[in-house]
């Protein structure tokens, strides 16, 4: 089955990790996935990782759609209106887009408190984590809003209000929850128009398989230096999960919301690569969780609870 056969969709930081896997499920659905990202062949943007747009692209299309790679930068502005103006020439359409710009792992200081944190590495982390979606998003949804359909969504990291470790960190992904909310409400008139934000759970990256020292074929082997690898999943788990909403003609019911793969995974039907349809919210709350409650104790009841920004009646002024 091919649902997304005619779509299209541009996926923003589509180099490796969760967008390379998102743009991948988008293409075995059918879809024609521009990836975008700095990384091109020769010319690593992040440290010395190998992945590319390119190899990403050629992935796309060797799982059924059609990838393109176009080297972008998107906190720069004149990048991301080149690219929606090619896409616009190109295709006459966006259907998806998502917006998985990070950039900020060499960046994020976890186990510092906010008054030591470096600020010029804080600002840039928030450029190219929050301000890059802002204005990929001001140039691409003007495409879809001309044919007053599309899906965008948010790639974050946890769906609920608990602190994710390190100030910029956490204000990153709790910003895209909230961008996906705001652009909700501005596109509430549109009802085929849909924004939300969706969370993997502990990702086997390419960086995080490479800091444990395994592959995916052996990943097992890490929860001997980390038990909680064991209720790890593939990138793939959360591409599945965008796909699976893209494919969904009642999505827009969703708008405004945080999802997690896991969840998704659940009621959609579909697993993990491995078959395997692994549960880090049910897995965290058992094992995790308690430790992080008794903790925070003196917080607000809120602080760990579920994060569900939807407004039941969207106001019509």
């Amino acid at each position: 089955m091919r649902p997304l056969e005619g779509q299209v969709a541009l996926v923003a930081g589509a180099t490796r990790g969760a967008g390379r896997a998102i743009a991948c499920s988008l293409g075995e659905a059918g879809a024609t996935v521009y990836c975008t990202g700095r990384s091109v062949r020769g010319r690593p943007a992040t440290g010395q990782r190998p992945e590319t747009i390119e190899e990403t692209a050629e992935r796309v299309t060797a799982a059924g759609g059609h990838g393109v790679a176009v080297q972008v930068d998107h906190t720069v502005e004149e990048q991301v209106e080149a690219l929606c103006a090619q896409i616009r020439r190109e295709q006459g359409r966006l259907d998806v887009l998502v917006n998985d710009v990070w950039g900020g792992d060499e960046l994020t200081e976890f186990g510092q408190p906010f008054w030591k944190l470096s600020l010029p590495r804080g600002k840039l982390l928030l450029e190219r984590a929050v301000t890059s979606h802002i204005i990929t998003s001001r140039h691409a949804v003007p495409i879809m809003l001309e044919r007053d359909r599309g899906l965008i969504v948010e790639v974050t990291d946890g769906d609920n209000f608990g602190y994710r470790g390190n100030l910029f960190y956490d204000l990153a992904k709790m910003s895209v929850i909230r961008l996906a909310f705001a652009m909700a409400w501005e596109l509430r008139r549109h009802p085929a128009m849909t924004a939300l934000a969706i969370t993997p759970g502990f990702l086997r990256s390419e960086a995080m398989l490479e800091g444990f020292g395994v592959t995916e074929e052996n990943w097992r082997d890490a929860v001997a230096k980390d038990p909680h690898f064991i209720a790890s999943e593939t990138p793939f788990y959360v591409g599945r999960a965008v796909a699976a909403l893209a494919a969904d003609p009642a999505v827009a019911a969703r708008s405004g919301r945080v999802f997690s793969s896991w969840d998704l995974a659940r009621e959609y039907g579909f697993t993990d690569v491995d078959g395997r349809q692994p549960h880090w919210g049910e897995y965290f709350a058992r094992t995790i969780g308690p430790y992080n409650k008794a903790d925070a104790a003196a917080y607000a009841s809120w602080i760990n609870g579920p994060m569900d920004l939807a407004c039941p009646d969207w106001p019509k002024e």
